[in-house]
């Protein structure tokens, strides 16, 4: 792997702050610095990964929701269905057999 130099201005303070931090985990703030970095990219692209799933899943829902093929069910269905389901949780919270 290429290396290359990375070079920026920080506050005396916080750079001797972060050489302890570094000495603390046995490691020279070089060696921290990069683990950070890494660490940033990675959670950069599981968040982009994720967004672009999320955002296809949307899509999707939107598409089949646009669909008149699409099934559909009443209002009415649903609460009973919601209503059977509470009944059983209750049920079920509570001690009771089914």
């Amino acid at each position: 792997m290429a290396e290359s130099t990375f070079t920026f201005r920080v506050d005396d303070d916080l750079k001797a702050a972060f050489a302890e931090v570094a000495a603390n985990q046995e490691r020279t703030a070089a060696q921290l610095l990069r683990v950070l970095m890494k660490d940033a990219v990675h959670r950069d692209r599981e968040l982009r990964e994720h967004d672009r799933w999320f955002r296809g899943e949307i899509e999707q829902a939107l598409e089949e929701a646009d669909d008149p093929a699409t099934p559909r069910l009443t209002h009415e269905t649903v609460r009973s269905s919601w209503q059977q389901q509470r009944a059983a949780i209750e049920q079920q919270a509570s001690g009771r057999p089914a």
